[in-house]
């Protein structure tokens, strides 16, 4: 039985294919519509979220399967002490595969390890995304036809963005990555992310705090906003959330066939002017999440695509 934890969990070649199957559900839906039928997907969302989770029970559906689960941990028994453990355990009994959100960094990987059916992580603290990653892949794929030879900027809170922290993971097995990682000194990259995949991979990045001056040259700008629900203290979040705002005029320093992404939700970091630019991609890449999420669901239930 395979979980999806983290996006290593997957080689190139696994994530290849999700996206190979994820554009033929795009392209054609009618064939997918009965793969989960008496499939059952259970949502344990213990942090609130939108995109993420509309994203997974809407792909079962789309599948023809069932959706059961709660939105937040105040409706679920860990409201009453229960430990993850126990409530993977029952879940377990009620449904055939779980989507998982959690604030704890690592709550997934324990609840795998007793979890009787396969297990994907929707999110855990500041760790590890890897379901907002494939679909980060996914839309540089479908925006560039290929997730080589790019120059990639991540702007933003990369110092909690565990969307950042995954697509880092993920961009360093394709040939040809460049990053430039633009951000406030408080917030940089962590250095284990730096010395641990960046270096050991031998990957060019560049650290700066000016997104103007780097704009010019890059093939993708993933935005992030920053999480003020990682801050302890108010003052700091205060400071720094206003630290870069994408607007037209810094637009005009960028190249024609530029692609913005953000994972969203966003605050203010991308002006609402920005939205009617063709190199505006977030809210397609908010869709691609579902195509990508309905490709998952039936490889770690190993139903096969349309073939």
């Amino acid at each position: 039985m395979k979980h999806l934890i983290d996006i290593k969990d997957l080689t190139v070649e696994e994530i290849d294919e999700l996206i190979k199957v994820a554009k033929d559900i795009m392209q054609f839906p009618d064939n997918y519509t009965e793969k989960c039928k008496h499939k059952k997907l259970a949502t344990l969302f213990f942090e609130p979220s939108t995109r993420t989770r509309l994203s997974f029970e809407t792909a079962m559906l789309d599948l023809g399967g069932n959706v059961i689960g709660f939105s937040e941990a105040s409706s679920s028994s860990a409201s009453k002490g229960e430990s993850v453990s126990d409530t993977i355990r029952i879940v377990g009994g009620y449904a055939d595969i779980i989507a998982m959100r959690h604030p704890k960094e690592g709550a997934p990987l324990v609840a795998s390890l007793k979890s009787t059916v396969p297990i994907i992580n929707a999110g855990d603290g500041g760790h590890n995304h890897p379901t907002q990653t494939l679909t980060d892949l996914l839309t540089i794929s479908c925006e560039k036809n290929r997730l080589d030879n790019l120059t990639i900027g991540l702007c933003g809170d990369l110092k909690f963005g565990r969307t950042v922290h995954s697509l880092i993971t993920a961009m360093v097995r394709y040939k040809n990555i460049k990053f430039v990682l633009i951000s406030p000194d408080e917030l940089k990259i962590p250095e284990y992310i730096k010395e641990n995949i960046l270096e050991k991979n031998n990957i060019e990045y560049i650290e700066t705090n000016s997104l103007e001056e780097h704009i010019g040259e890059l093939d993708i700008l993933y935005m992030t906003r920053v999480q003020k629900e990682r801050f302890f203290n108010e003052e700091d979040y205060v400071r720094l959330k206003d630290y870069y705002i994408l607007d037209k005029n810094k637009l005009e320093k960028a190249r024609e066939d530029l692609s913005i992404l953000h994972p969203l939700p966003r605050v203010n970091e991308i002006s609402t002017e920005v939205d009617d630019d063709p190199r505006a991609c977030y809210f397609k890449q908010a869709r691609n999440g579902k195509f990508i999420r309905m490709a998952l669901i039936l490889k770690l239930l190993n139903i096969g695509g349309n073939k």
